[in-house]
């Protein structure tokens, strides 16, 4: 018998749901009014002001994306259309220890400058709570989750961060982190890996991370070593969250080196077990190259290096770094010195241990996109996609509905986004619809930046934000705080 609906805002008919948990999809009606879904199953609506049909469509929760560098992109680009043309409503931004605040000035070194403007003094924010009213003002078209990043606070902070900081140091970093929670942030990141945060010890983290179990804030690492190092800084990672009490995000897991090529086994087996004793929990991109900024110890272990854009030789952006040394008759590395600064795209992974982190139950979908590189890695425009289409749908490595899951319920359930990332009433109405036959990615890493095929209609907070290949305009989207915050 279907349950009669006096009116709606949005009608989204006779399309196949998936909800997000994993159930399999079932037909059903989804009824929209304001920001919330009113009603879903077979429905008798009386009257509403727009009607999408979706039959033979697929309609699920707004993909989240866990893992991104998209805090400026929010703003220099309110629609945000790498990330809502793949069907992404909600970003996860300051991840890896970068984020646009607080900020109180100064050099930004690499790999701040993935994120920071080159312009000085735009985009900058000395608190997060001036980053935070910025949104507000000036929304964007998808929900913002923001994390504070630890090299932020370092390089605002400390006067040297080629050493760990002194108690001083961490007392000052543990007030603008625990201000930024107070106004709303989400959590606290980290990136190891990076020379402003290598410095700094466990200790240094973990006192910081403390001041997170009283806002429900999350931990979010870009681990110190995530090749030859890998289990060490696992082993690091845990410890780290349970000194400071906190729930903890490992970033885009990975084995990155052939030395690990194939131990993935291990290292899932190493966070099941954790997981077993703390919340813990990771995200990975379907890609087998990361990106990230030119760092010399990258060429090694990888079997090619894309360059992705150069302050000094901007026209090498795009080109391979064999080819540039080549071409100038000298080493890659001192090819890599001249193109700085830069970034660059490593190809240093192993399909297999791809698709094991990708397939795991645990695993949530982060694209790790970089949004103001000249030639980005093609992950910033299709990772959702390719995920459906490629590896659910033409290889079968998980059905189409565990593919959902893992990047709207989990994510959801993860970052503690109350009403988020299920089809169900009473959730925000952040939804899409696409064609399961047809989505797939269509960027790559000759042209990285074409807009995904399948995707029909996202809504964000009720509202279409984009329809038919194009936005629509709306701004709807929210800055999304931290359960703590009241």
């Amino acid at each position: 018998m279907s349950e009669i609906v006096e009116r709606c805002d949005v009608l989204i008919k006779g399309g196949q749901v998936i909800d997000g948990t994993g159930q399999p999809a079932r037909s059903a009606d989804v009824a929209i009014t304001g920001d919330r879904i009113v009603a879903l199953g077979a429905l008798n609506v009386e009257r509403a002001e727009h009607v999408i049909e979706a039959t033979g469509q697929t309609v699920t929760p707004g993909f989240i994306d866990v893992h991104t560098h998209d805090d400026r992109l929010v703003m220099s680009n309110p629609e945000v259309t790498p990330k809502l043309s793949q069907g992404v409503t909600t970003v996860v931004v300051g991840n890896c220890g970068i984020s646009l605040s607080p900020w109180t000035g100064g050099h930004t070194p690499p790999p701040l400058d993935l994120v920071f403007s080159p312009e000085p003094d735009e985009y900058q924010f000395p608190t997060f709570a001036a980053y935070a009213d910025a949104l507000g003002k000036h929304p964007s078209s998808i929900n913002v989750v923001p994390l504070i990043g630890h090299s932020t606070l370092r390089c605002g902070t400390m006067d040297d961060v080629d050493r760990p900081a002194t108690e001083a140091e961490i007392t000052v970093m543990k007030e603008r982190l625990r201000e930024s929670l107070e106004a709303g942030a989400a959590g606290f990141s980290t990136g190891l890996f990076y020379a402003p945060n290598k410095p700094a010890p466990a200790a240094e983290v973990a006192a910081i991370a403390s001041e997170l179990p009283a806002f429900q804030g999350i931990y979010a690492t870009h681990m110190r070593n995530e090749g030859e190092g890998l289990f060490d800084s696992l082993d690091e990672t845990f410890d780290t969250a349970r000194r400071a009490g906190c729930a903890v995000v490992i970033s885009h897991h990975k084995c990155q080196n052939e030395k690990v090529w194939g131990r993935s086994v291990e290292s899932l087996a190493r966070i099941e077990a954790a997981s077993a004793e703390q919340s813990v929990g990771f995200d990975v991109y379907p890609y087998i190259a990361g990106s990230t900024v030119l760092l010399e110890e990258m060429i090694q272990p990888s079997k090619r290096i894309i360059v992705s854009w150069s302050a000094a030789v901007p026209e090498a952006g795009g080109r391979d770094l064999s080819d540039i040394s080549a071409e100038w008759g000298c080493s890659d590395a001192e090819a890599m010195a001249r193109l700085q600064p830069g970034g660059g795209i490593y190809f240093s992974m192993d399909e297999a241990d791809v698709d094991r982190i990708l397939s795991h139950p645990m695993g949530m979908i982060g694209s790790d996109g970089i949004p103001h590189d000249v030639h980005p890695h093609p992950r910033l425009w299709g990772t959702f996609p390719r995920v459906l289409g490629h590896y659910a749908r033409e290889r079968g490595l998980f059905s189409l509905e565990e593919g959902v899951r893992k990047m709207t319920g989990l994510s959801a359930q993860t970052f503690n986004l109350k009403d988020r990332g299920l089809l169900q009433v009473g959730a925000f109405a952040d939804v899409v619809v696409f064609d399961a036959n047809t989505i797939i990615d269509t960027a790559t890493f000759e042209t990285p930046k074409s807009t995904a095929a399948g995707i029909d209609t996202v809504l964000v907070n009720g509202a279409i934000a984009w329809q038919q290949g194009a936005g629509t305009g709306q701004r709807s989207g929210r800055l999304l705080s931290n359960p703590g915050v009241t």
